[in-house]
């Protein structure tokens, strides 16, 4: 490590300054609203995914106070950790000190990393544990010590506890454990007790899931309807293609895994790799799930790449150069580290009819604090008996999570919506005098309640369009059951 380690930490400086300056700009995005939001109702799932988030973005709370730094301190955190574990990997398989060097320039030059390792969201969070996972397999093929399949059986079930889509990082290693010495391993007890270790720490999880009759199940099937099931499958190898020379030195580590002499000891994790990358392209999913596999691929490739090159070693500097110095000037798509002003110069973005087209990410960043602004400048109107009997009716889980967490401020009573993981939390007080609803259209609080007054139509020159135009209503006297009307919308709560 005396070599290795400057390397090292002078990647993860970069690293963390890069993701630092990202992690400053603009505001929350929707998805880091809700994650915050559940956080203030701890159990042991959700809705839309497993407990583990919630607790993190808890431990955000006590520290940092919900401060958007403070909060994505923990997914640049664990981009950090990935960095290291891939320069670490690629000296685990017999890469020195130009083969440590790539491995982690490939992790700065990997654009979605950066988006990932900035928004407060279980996915970098899942890309640590499947590198973690990774790593202390290699250990184990190197050392025989059992103690790595322990602490392998412990990430698998925090990584269960995280997000799901480790389900089939664990599947593609199953697989590929039958190429390591001909599948002896699984005569081994320690892998059992391995796995009897990740079924404990996600049990709780899994009682949960059957106590509320497996909202997994129901949320899969919404995504797929609503997103997956459109998805054109070859969009997802497309994808890929995106990062070309990234994606070439993760060929060469595959490639090496599979049939080099000097990696195929490993050859476990090249076949785990595959079949992992080939699982999901066949479930129809996202090409960012299985953008995990990458760093242990990256790690593989360097260290081929090395030993081709052991002959001209000043190569892989300029190998490494290249892989790098394209994806400097994307920087600023992947993660805001430009003030809004000069991204929309950079982009060569214009405004057209007061609005500024951004890119999905960055447009679901603006617009929160608008909305809760207004709202409490609507509920500072309400007299002091009205406060003590308000509610706040939010159409999405973007908006209600806005109020839930910025509206802390602002000393706002609790935030309802039908909207995922909010359902469950319930309506609040169903005799309340007035209610304040964000984002709901007419019909809906028209149906709802006999005195309905519109305050304002709330645009923003950024946000997102569906975020844009939304009602702002002041709603009085209820004209249906509230408690009935909130339980017969369970089965549209991931509309």
């Amino acid at each position: 490590m005396k070599k290795s380690g400057p390397i090292i930490l002078i990647l993860v400086t970069i690293k963390f300054i890069i993701q630092w300056f990202g992690n400053v700009n603009y505001g929350f995005h929707r998805d880091e609203l809700l994650h915050l939001s559940v956080s203030e109702h701890l159990d042991w799932g959700f809705m839309e995914f497993p407990p583990l988030i919630g607790l993190i973005g808890k431990i955000s709370y006590w520290l940092f106070d919900y401060s958007l730094l403070g909060v994505r301190l923990f997914p640049t955190l664990a981009g950090v950790g990935i960095l290291i574990l891939c320069c670490l990997i690629a000296k685990e398989i017999g890469g020195k000190t130009k083969a440590i060097l790539l491995a982690g320039i490939c992790i700065l030059a990997f654009l979605p990393f950066y988006r990932n390792h900035t928004l407060f969201q279980p996915v970098a969070f899942d890309q640590l544990f499947w590198v973690l996972g990774f790593y202390l397999i290699i250990k184990f093929i190197n050392s025989q010590n059992k103690k790595f399949l322990l602490f392998l059986g412990i990430t698998l079930g925090l990584g269960l506890m995280n997000k799901y889509t480790i389900l089939v990082w664990a599947f593609g290693v199953c697989i590929g454990l039958f190429f390591y010495k001909r599948g002896s391993l699984f005569k081994n007890k320690w892998l059992y007790i391995s796995a009897l270790i990740s079924l404990v720490i996600f049990l709780p999880n899994m009682i949960w899931q059957i106590q509320n009759d497996f909202p997994l199940l129901k949320h899969l099937k919404a995504l797929h309807e609503s997103q997956l099931n459109g998805m054109n499958p070859m969009e997802f190898g497309l994808e890929q293609l995106n990062f070309p020379f990234t994606l070439i030195i993760s060929l060469f580590g595959l490639v090496g895994f599979l049939i080099d002499k000097k990696l195929r000891k490993y050859r476990t994790v090249g076949v785990a790799t595959l079949v992992i990358f080939c699982t999901m392209w066949l479930l129809n999913s996202k090409a960012y799930y299985v953008f995990g596999i990458y760093p242990v691929l990256f790690a593989g490739g360097a260290v081929k790449i090395e030993s081709l090159l052991s002959k001209r070693p000043s190569f892989v500097y300029a190998i490494a150069a290249i892989v790098l110095l394209p994806s400097i000037y994307f920087v600023p798509e992947a993660t805001p580290i430009l003030p809004i002003d000069k991204y929309v110069k950079y982009a060569h973005l214009k405004e057209q009819n007061g609005r500024v087209e951004l890119k999905g990410d960055y447009a679901d960043m603006f617009g929160w604090e608008e909305q809760v602004q207004l709202v409490d400048s609507v509920y500072q109107t309400l007299s002091p008996k009205e406060k003590n009997n308000c509610v706040l009716w939010a159409e999405n889980y973007g908006e209600a999570g806005a109020l839930t967490i910025l509206g802390k401020k602002y000393n706002l009573p609790n935030t309802i919506s039908r909207h995922g993981s909010f359902w469950t939390w319930g309506y609040g007080n169903k005799d309340a005098d007035v209610w304040i609803s964000l984002g709901n259209e007419k019909s809906s609080v028209e149906h709802v309640f006999e005195e309905v007054k519109l305050i304002k139509i709330i645009t923003n020159k950024y946000a997102i369009g569906e975020e844009n135009g939304i009602p702002l209503y002041i709603c009085r006297k209820p004209k249906i059951d509230i408690e009935k009307w909130w339980k017969e919308y369970e089965k549209h709560i991931f509309d």
